[in-house]
């Protein structure tokens, strides 16, 4: 008698987390020229996260270990909430180079998808690496962790935990990342590795400043199985303006699982941001992150924020509501919620006797 595989899903951001996992900014990295600017904005999604659940750190070296521990502890966080590792690495976005993890009857794993710098702008060959370093030095404990060859971003999919994800076609059918595959095979090894049995694509949206070929999670993310939160734009001069409004026209045209128009929730438009050599910034109020009873809201320093954070309440009541101040992280083209991995529950991270080094 045939035994058939175990299921898996991927799970919504809302269920309860074990922890998150940041990688720390360093000096040989692109944030180099301006880390005392950005370092708090890492600490303050820190202390967010610390004082409600696990924190994972990658950092590049004993030195900068001992400094975030050290300032983490005398902010007052549990030490047994830290988990600081050392770990290689190119960039800071561990949204896209951290594992996804997906549950089932068997318990969770760990799915280590390929990161290529998004599509091959940037160096990634240590960032790509962090995955199974970690896992191989025992983090993660006893969960396991598949690697898998398809090239997939954990900013470019967003899941309402029951099967159904949203994505954009710009990135996802991107021929820098999965040349040769179409849309069909595209949803085949969703389907396959994440449970998935509906994918609604987005084919419009984007944001000025963003280098990830529209990932999702600046443009529009579930709030719940039957609400859909977006970025919405109201700069008719913008770039992006008439994609940000043809988006909002595909979301009201999506169907939620029961076959019902899905209420949608838009975040305001925030004022424009240049950087110094004149490029816009890509500030976006849907790249906001939930943990265990608080949502992490981005803010610019702008008047919209307090506007996104009432947008934000409504659509998790039961949370906190906690700002971060991400003016300084959108000068390397992303914000919070690309800066973070949760970590759902299940997954039992372990301080292991030796240190993982590429």
């Amino acid at each position: 008698m045939s035994v058939s595989p175990p299921q898996y899903r991927l799970p919504a951001e809302w269920e309860p987390q074990t922890g998150v996992m940041l990688t720390w900014p360093h000096a040989g990295g692109d944030w180099a020229d301006i880390l005392e600017a950005v370092e708090p904005v890492f600490l303050a999604i820190a202390e967010a996260v610390a004082r409600r659940e696990n924190l994972l750190v990658n950092c590049a070296d004993e030195d900068q270990a001992g400094h975030v521990k050290r300032t983490l502890l005398e902010r007052g966080l549990s030490e047994n909430r830290l988990f600081i590792a050392l770990t290689p690495s190119n960039d800071t976005w561990a949204r896209d180079h951290g594992p996804l993890t997906v549950s089932g009857d068997a318990g969770v794993r760990l799915l280590d998808f390929r990161f290529n710098g998004w599509g091959n702008k940037y160096p990634a060959g240590k960032d790509n690496a962090i995955n199974r370093g970690l896992a191989d030095a025992g983090w993660f404990g006893d969960c396991p962790m598949e690697t898998v060859e398809l090239i997939l971003e954990g900013g470019s999919i967003d899941s309402d935990g029951c099967g159904t994800l949203l994505t954009t076609t710009s990135c996802l059918l991107n021929p820098q990342r999965n040349p040769g595959l179409s849309r069909q095979a595209i949803e085949a090894e969703l389907q396959a590795r994440l449970g998935t049995d509906r994918v609604l694509w987005l084919d419009h949206g984007c944001i000025e400043g963003d280098d990830t070929d529209g990932h999702i999670d600046m443009l529009a993310r579930f709030a719940d199985p039957q609400t859909l939160i977006y970025q919405s734009c109201d700069e008719p001069g913008y770039g992006c303006y008439a994609a940000l409004k043809t988006m909002e026209d595909e979301l009201r045209a999506f169907r939620d699982r029961e076959g019902r128009p899905y209420r949608l929730v838009a975040l305001p438009w925030p004022q424009a941001r240049h950087a110094a050599a004149g490029e816009r910034m890509p500030a976006s109020y849907a790249n906001f992150l939930l943990i265990n009873g608080a949502v992490l809201m981005p803010t610019y320093r702008d008047p919209a924020d307090a506007v996104a954070a009432r947008q934000l309440q409504t659509c998790f009541p039961d949370r906190e509501l906690v700002s971060i101040d991400c003016l300084p992280v959108i000068r390397q083209h992303g914000s919070l919620h690309c800066l973070t991995m949760q970590l759902p529950a299940g997954i039992g991270l372990q301080r292991p006797q030796r240190q993982y080094r590429q």
